[in-house]
Parts: C-alpha cells; sequence; structure tokens
C-alpha cells in the first residue's frame, strides 16, 4: 500500500462516525490516483481541480507554504478556472487568515466573507475576486507544518458540513504530496550541488594537471580554457596579456564552440571592455548585454563572439597582474557571485601558470638566442678575418666616418654603397658598435652567397617539417638580431618574390617562419649593402622601387682605394704588422720603390686585394724588409692621384657578371636538355637545378630562353 494510500485509509477510518457520500468517496480515490501521478505540484493541482470540479464548487485552489528562513508565507501554486497562473507573492503571516490557521493547525470555515471581520486584508482580496465563501485548511505531515490549503466559492455558504471533511481529507493528501516533492527538489538540488562541486574539483585538477603537461604559453591556454568553458557551461573563454610595445591589452588565445585559435580581431582591446577593465582595477568585471553593445565590435571579443552575459577576471601572480581570464555566454544567463567565487580561484591558477610560462618562454628565449649567437660567434671567428679599426686618414674616408658618427645613435636604415672589398661590413661593424645596440648580437647574412631556395629560410626561420629536409625547427637571422642589428650584404642579389616580405619587416617590424601562421616581431636595426647600381636595376625592374626608397633612408658610399691612396702606406703598414705577429716574424722596414708600387697599383679588388698581397709578402719575406711580389701585379705607369679617373660601382663588376650569367645560361640550357623543356615537376628542369619553378622561370626569361632552346 502506498504512503498516499495508507494516509487516505487512515482519514476515512478516522472520519468513520460521520461518513462521506459515495461520490466523496469516489472522488478521494480520484485524488489519490491523481497525486500518485504527478511529481510536480504545479500540474498536480491541475489534475486536482479537474478531479474537485464535479465534487466541490470553487472559483480557485491555493497553497501556501511557510520559508522558515525568511519567517514569510509564500504563495507556492494556484490554479483558478478562467484565469491564467498569478504571480508570485509573499508577505509575514501576522493578521492574515493563513497565518491564523497555519499557527492554530484549525481549518477556518468563512461561509460569508461579508460576516467576517477578523481579517480585513482577506476580505478585500476575496471580494476583489469576487469570492463569497472561503475555505483554508493547515497542510502538515509526521515531518512538520508545512502551510496551509485555501478554497474559495463565488457563492455564500457554498461548503457543506461534508464539503468541509471531504477537503480537510484533499488537504492532508497534498500535504503528503508536497512534502514528498519538496523533499524530493531538496535531495536533487543537494545532488546537484554535489555534482556541480565534485565537477568544479575536477576543473581544478584539469587546470593544474594542463600547467603540468604544457609549457608553451598558447597551448596551455587553450587546454585551460577548454576545460573552464566545459564545467562553467560559457560559450567563450579567453585569455588576454599586454601588448609589449603599446602596453594596451590584446586577446591572445581563446577557446569557444567553434573551437580554439587566436582572436579575429588583433587590434587593442577597448579602454571600456571588460578585459581592460579588470585588468587595470584588478577586481572582477561583470557585464550584461546593455554595457556589452555599447561597445565597439572590432575592439571587444565578446562582442565579436556575439556574448549576452560575460565576466573578467584579472590575473594576478606576485602582486603582478598578468592580463585577464575572460567568459562569455550567448544567453541570458548572468554570472552568479558564486560563479565569480570560483572563477577567481581558476584565475589565480591560471596567473600562476601563465607567469610560469612567460618565465619559461624567456629562458627557453634566452637559452636558443645564446646557443645561436655561440654558433654565429665560432662561424665568425673561423671565418676570414675582422679588423679591430678601420685605418685611414684620408679626406675621403673621414667624411664616410663623419657619416657614421652622425647615423649611428640613430635606429635609421642605412645602405652602404661601394666596390667589392671597399671594406662595407667593416662600416656596417663601426654604425654597430657607436649605437645603443652595441650590447645585442651583430648578425651578417651574404645575400649573393645562399641559394635562393634556402635564403627566405635563412632570413626568417622555418618550423620543422616545413619543407623537405626541415627535420628541426630553425630560428631566422631576423630572429637572432632582436635588438641588435642585421647586415644584409649583397641586397641587391635578393630574389623579387622574397622583396616583398623583407619590405614587411622593414616596415611592419613582423614576419613568419615558413609552415607557420604565427606572426613574430623582431626589433632589428638593418644595414644593408650593395656593388649594384640599385636605381638602375629599379630603373630595369629588377628591384622593388618601395624597398629601393625604405632602404635609402641613409646611403654611405665607400670610396675604392684607388680614390684614397693616402691611406695605403698606412694600410700596408698595418697588415704587415699583423700577419708578421701571426707566423711570428719581425718585419721592420718597406722598401721605398716597394711603396711607390703599392701606391700606384690601381687595385681593383681593392683592401682585400691588398690584404691578400700584403699575407703573401710576410709569408715570402725572410728578413727586416718586406718583400713584395711586383710582378704579380698589373702596373700601371704611376701618376698623379689627381689623375685617377673614379670607377663607379659596379664598373669593375659589369664583366664578371657577364661570365656569370653566361655560366648560368650554360646551366639552365642543359637542365632543359636533360628534362626534354620539361620545366615543372619531379623530374622538371627546376628540380634538377634545385630551384622553384617561378624562379627558374624568371631566370629564364632574363636570359632569354624558352623551354624549345635546346
Amino acid at each position: 500500500m502506498s504512503l498516499l494510500s495508507s494516509t487516505m485509509h487512515a482519514a476515512l477510518q478516522s472520519a468513520a462516525g460521520a461518513p462521506l457520500p459515495e461520490a466523496g468517496y469516489e472522488a478521494l480515490r480520484r485524488v489519490s490516483r491523481a497525486i500518485a501521478a504527478h511529481r510536480d505540484v504545479k500540474k498536480l493541482f491541475r489534475s486536482l481541480a479537474d478531479e474537485l470540479r464535479p465534487v466541490v464548487k470553487f472559483v480557485f485552489l491555493r497553497v501556501f507554504l511557510y520559508d522558515e528562513s525568511t519567517r514569510l508565507m509564500r504563495l507556492h501554486v494556484s490554479e483558478a478556472p478562467g484565469q491564467s497562473m498569478e504571480a508570485f507573492s509573499e508577505f509575514p503571516p501576522e493578521g492574515t487568515a493563513v497565518g491564523w490557521v497555519y499557527d492554530r493547525q484549525q481549518a477556518l470555515v468563512i461561509q460569508d466573507v461579508d460576516q467576517e471581520p477578523r481579517f480585513p486584508r482577506l476580505h478585500g482580496i476575496l471580494k476583489e475576486y469576487g469570492i463569497r465563501s472561503h475555505l483554508t485548511f493547515p497542510l502538515t505531515t509526521a515531518h512538520g507544518r508545512l502551510g496551509t490549503f485555501a478554497v474559495g466559492s463565488d457563492q455564500v455558504g457554498a461548503y457543506s458540513d461534508e464539503d468541509v471533511r471531504f477537503l480537510a481529507l484533499v488537504a492532508d493528501q497534498i500535504a503528503v504530496a508536497i512534502d514528498d516533492a519538496l523533499h524530493s527538489q531538496a535531495l536533487q538540488k543537494t545532488q546537484s550541488e554535489l555534482e556541480q562541486r565534485n565537477q568544479r574539483l575536477q576543473l581544478l585538477l584539469d587546470v593544474n594537471n594542463s600547467i603540468a603537461a604544457n609549457l608553451e604559453l598558447r597551448d596551455l591556454l587553450v587546454a585551460i580554457s577548454a576545460n573552464v568553458r566545459r564545467v562553467m557551461q560559457a560559450d567563450f573563454v579567453g585569455v588576454a596579456l599586454p601588448d609589449s610595445n603599446s602596453g594596451g591589452l590584446r586577446g591572445y588565445a581563446y577557446e569557444s564552440a567553434e573551437g580554439a585559435g587566436e582572436p579575429p580581431s588583433p587590434r587593442l582591446l577597448h579602454e571600456n571592455s571588460g578585459p581592460v577593465i579588470a585588468f587595470r582595477t584588478g577586481q572582477p568585471v561583470v557585464l550584461h548585454a546593455a554595457s556589452i553593445a555599447k561597445l565597439p565590435l572590432e575592439t571587444d571579443e565578446f562582442r565579436q563572439f556575439g556574448m549576452k552575459e560575460a565576466c573578467s577576471l584579472p590575473l594576478i601572480s606576485r602582486g603582478q597582474i598578468l592580463g585577464s581570464l575572460d567568459l562569455g555566454r550567448a544567453r541570458e544567463a548572468a554570472f552568479s557571485d558564486d560563479e565569480v567565487d570560483f572563477l577567481s580561484q581558476i584565475a589565480n591558477q591560471v596567473a600562476i601558470a601563465v607567469d610560469n610560462a612567460l618565465a619559461y618562454g624567456q629562458i627557453a628565449d634566452l637559452k636558443n638566442e645564446l646557443a645561436q649567437e655561440k654558433l654565429y660567434l665560432e662561424s665568425e671567428i673561423r671565418s676570414e678575418m675582422n679588423f679591430a679599426d678601420i685605418v685611414g686618414n684620408s679626406p675621403n674616408i673621414r667624411s664616410v666616418l663623419g657619416q657614421v658618427e652622425t647615423v649611428a645613435p640613430s635606429d635609421s636604415t642605412v645602405l652602404l654603397l661601394g666596390e667589392t672589398g671597399t671594406g662595407k661590413e667593416l662600416m656596417a661593424r663601426a654604425i654597430h658598435e657607436r649605437s645603443k645596440r652595441r650590447n645585442h648580437a651583430f648578425v651578417k647574412i651574404n645575400c649573393a652567397a645562399i641559394p635562393m631556395g634556402l635564403l627566405e629560410s635563412e632570413m626568417f626561420g622555418h618550423e620543422k617539417g616545413a619543407f623537405t629536409g626541415a627535420v628541426a625547427q630553425r630560428i631566422g637571422r631576423f630572429e637572432l638580431a632582436h635588438g641588435g642589428t642585421i647586415f644584409l650584404d649583397e641586397i641587391g642579389e635578393i630574389p623579387l618574390e622574397l622583396q616583398p616580405k623583407l619590405l614587411r619587416v622593414l616596415q611592419e617590424r613582423e614576419f613568419e617562419r615558413l609552415g607557420s601562421s604565427r606572426t613574430l616581431h623582431t626589433d632589428a636595426r638593418v644595414i644593408t649593402a650593395s656593388n649594384c647600381d640599385l636605381q638602375g636595376m629599379v630603373d630595369e625592374k629588377k628591384f622593388r622601387p618601395d624597398l629601393f626608397y625604405r632602404l635609402n633612408v641613409f646611403p654611405i658610399f665607400i670610396p675604392s682605394l684607388r680614390e684614397r691612396r693616402e691611406d695605403i702606406p698606412m694600410l700596408v703598414s698595418h697588415f704587415t704588422q699583423l700577419f708578421a705577429h701571426r707566423v711570428n716574424k719581425k718585419i721592420e722596414t718597406v722598401a721605398t720603390e716597394t711603396m711607390n708600387a703599392l701606391v700606384d697599383y690601381s687595385w681593383p679588388g681593392n683592401i682585400r686585394e691588398l690584404q691578400n698581397v700584403i699575407e703573401r709578402a710576410v709569408l715570402i719575406s725572410n728578413g727586416p724588409t718586406l718583400k713584395v711580389p711586383l710582378s704579380d701585379l698589373a702596373i700601371r705607369p704611376s701618376r698623379p692621384a689627381s689623375q685617377h679617373k673614379p670607377v663607379k660601382v659596379g664598373e669593375e663588376a659589369q664583366p664578371m657578371r657577364s661570365v656569370l650569367e653566361e655560366v648560368e645560361r650554360k646551366q639552365i640550357l642543359a637542365a632543359l636538355e636533360q628534362s626534354r623543356g620539361i620545366v615543372a615537376g619531379p623530374n622538371g628542369a627546376a628540380a634538377l637545378l634545385g630551384l622553384k619553378r617561378s624562379t627558374l622561370q624568371l631566370r629564364m626569361k632574363k636570359l632569354g630562353i624558352n623551354s624549345r632552346t635546346r
């Protein structure tokens, strides 16, 4: 026998002295079945009203429950035929009919509302609804008092003694049903709270595990954001971090229903956005739809993702605000105080993770930079000898050094022009050593010495697997030169397809490694050098004009050695002592005839040629006098320096360029012959030469070669 059936049976036994009509018993059975069939109180009352309407006259049925925490009586459920459900209301029970029944645990029978003066407030409410008869019954179970059950009719004297006894029995069954429903709701609430608490504890554990498993900052934040979004039932979770250049806040990583990634807008977040306010004040910020709608779309992540409710929490570690943790919901479900308190705990964990990841990233960057710089410096030591000072005192060289002193303290781009061997790299080093960047790396790259297919990787680096043979990540020269200076020698040899990327670095200070979509920033000063006529290359459309203008900010022309003959004796003496010390010889003098011959020589190879001649002379000299094999030099008749015609940049190199072009032409023709005229593909001429298809086609066009020319 069910609990409700037992209660009804006991009630019927207690009323045995005053039996109900058969219709009453049948109505009680239907009421019992209706109560047993419904766990929801509102649905129960709708069914109850349908069952009671044929037996008892009423306009409404109401249940009031007492809330012990607030000490107020509140309307729990109401059913009135032809009327909509009444709005929630609550009131103190003192001085009311509901309170009277609840305190005395007795039924209150009012056969004529106009004849009941004790409850004036009740009289006004009942008259408003046209109620003339009113019954109120206590709702009580073995667990205690719950509230009251009321019935009203629009007729005077509508209820007989049998109706009162019948409704009293109905009230007892309603009390049991409501008590059962309240306990069920409490149990469900407790289970929900326990489940929520377990989820939150699991979230804290997942966050800690993510911190332990991910040291790379972006991967760490994406992993944490995914867990937070799931547990907090959010549609967007992101992390904003300060921009290193401006100090403003910028979206760094996010996780939404569409997946993870970087925010769609790279702009700084608006100063009135939630993340910025939380970052600036160090306090959590909760925003609603009206506040979010006022922010600009392009500078607010919540608007970009269509959020209606948002919460931003500061990431604080060791007293420093590192950024903000941001959550959003696309539905109108505001973040409660309890949720904000818990999210503050999550934010503390995320802040520690961000702090550790930033520290790890800095250490890793410094380690990579030191390792790369060590390898670079070791290769520099093994390379040709670099002079400690610039030797010379002629007016031409003093003019150049004056320009070096002028431009060195700035960060302006410098273009060094001059023939091969005039010491352009030495001038670039002099500019670097006299700048505020002298404590950072001086990185050089000869654009003509590196195959075109590898030049982009050499400059900007590549990711593992970016191309065949890329078995590991490589840091590019621009990344290595961050904070220092990068020297691009033979800048005129950069292929046209790579020039736009170099222009972007010069203008925007940003680039991507090969095989990566992540934008990197560089703060490297750029110094370039060329022995070519770049302006002529621009006219011939072999060099981008916008790149030339960007490089030609501060041009410096390095004079050739024949334009500074006054410095030759000083250079001869410098090189003689340098190489003599290296081979442990003592050479004290240079014959006058030898010195005159050296001064009179045209030196097409400039200082580099002079250096090689003196090194060879030191090796073959056996006494204190330097012996120079003058027969190896193409001696020109001596004449005053004023009669020597200066040679323009690129004039000496032109014959060599023609030779190189002819060699290149023969190589391309041989490759086309072997590939039977096929340019692209795995067996094409481009693959045989190790070039890109577009690069080979550009070279063929330049040399007047077509695929049928074999």
